[in-house]
């Protein structure tokens, strides 16, 4: 691909699994009954993990300060088994961003370019995480429905902030079909029937 085309294909945000990596942060058992709409988080949640657990793209999680706050929610996962594994690793953390050292060490090592981001708080960790990710260049598309705050103010303010630095706002759904990109994706089937399932469950920001 011609440098030109690579250049386009970035300034519209366009998502493959080839390249993308989904980033889960901090959705954790402590903050389940704090941050506003947080059951329809975890669903959100757990749908982005299934599409990328079926497009075979990475997972990746940070804790912070698991000690306290307690570990990430099972229900948030297609398959709980898979958390603090290889295949879905856990990085315990205190600084806000997601990228410590030793996570930002995985996330070089995964040679990614394109950052799907769910989880919490929107206005802390999730949105310093995302300048990060754009400081150094990177594509970053937020879940919308898969991210909040405890305050819904700041969980608005924290989207528009992060859509103004250059970060692209999208929805579960929508990620999960432009990942597939045709109904001929050897996947289809399997992705739509999990659109389908996480459709029947009640979307509280559609509220």
């Amino acid at each position: 691909m011609s440098l030109a085309a690579t250049a386009s294909r970035r300034a519209v945000g366009k998502l493959s699994p080839s390249n993308t990596a989904l980033l889960v942060c901090d959705v954790q058992e402590r903050f389940r009954p704090l941050i506003h709409k947080m059951e329809t988080v975890v669903n959100t949640t757990k749908f982005m993990t299934s599409v990328a657990k079926e497009l075979n793209f990475p997972i990746v999680v940070t804790q912070q300060y698991t000690k306290v706050f307690g570990p990430t929610i099972p229900d948030a996962f297609a398959d709980p088994k898979d958390i603090g594994t290889s295949l879905v690793p856990v990085f315990d953390k205190k600084k806000f961003s997601m990228l410590t050292e030793e996570c930002s060490q995985h996330l070089t090592s995964l040679n990614k370019t394109t950052f799907l981001l769910v989880g919490i708080e929107a206005h802390v960790c999730l949105q310093q995480t995302a300048l990060d990710l754009l400081e150094q260049g990177h594509d970053v598309h937020i879940i919308a429905d898969g991210v909040s705050s405890q305050q819904s103010y700041d969980r608005e303010m924290a989207l528009r902030r992060m859509e103004s630095c250059g970060a692209w706002l999208t929805t579960a759904q929508s990620a999960a079909f432009m990942l597939m990109g045709s109904a001929d994706h050897p996947n289809f089937k399997a992705v739509s029937k999990l659109v389908k399932d996480h459709m029947a469950l009640k979307n509280e920001f559609n509220e």
